[in-house]
C-alpha cells in the first residue's frame, strides 16, 4: 500500500483508538502512544496534538499521579462526553467498514 495512503487512513481512525484504549482504562500519554505504535504503526507525535484537542473538546479529562520512578505522570480519562463519542463513532465504524468490506469482496 502506498505510504500516503496507509498514513490517511491510520489518522482517519487514530482518535477512535485513542477512545478505545481509554474506555478500557485510564492511562497517560507515552502508554497510549506505546500501544499505537506496537499496534498500528503510529509515532508519538500525533498523539501528543491529539490528546490536546481530546481534553479542549472535553472528551478527556486529566489528573496527576505521582510517580516513583520521575516526575507525575498525567493521566487521561474519559468524560461522560467522551464516553458517548466513544459509542457513536464505533457505531459509525461498524457502519463504514462493514460497507467497505462488503465492497472489496465483491471486487475482482
Amino acid at each position: 500500500m502506498p505510504e500516503a495512503i496507509e498514513i490517511q487512513l491510520k489518522k482517519g481512525a487514530l482518535e477512535l483508538c485513542v477512545l478505545a484504549l481509554l474506555s478500557q482504562h485510564e492511562s497517560y500519554a507515552y502508554e497510549i502512544a506505546s500501544k499505537l505504535s506496537n499496534l498500528i504503526g503510529m509515532g508519538e507525535g500525533t498523539i501528543y496534538p491529539l490528546m490536546r484537542r481530546l481534553q479542549n473538546d472535553r472528551l478527556v479529562e486529566t489528573y496527576l499521579v505521582e510517580s516513583s520512578a520521575g516526575p507525575s505522570r498525567k493521566y487521561y480519562r474519559l468524560t461522560e462526553a467522551g464516553k458517548a463519542s466513544f459509542g457513536s463513532q464505533k457505531s459509525a465504524w461498524a457502519s463504514f467498514s462493514g460497507a467497505v468490506e462488503s465492497i472489496l469482496g465483491g471486487a475482482k
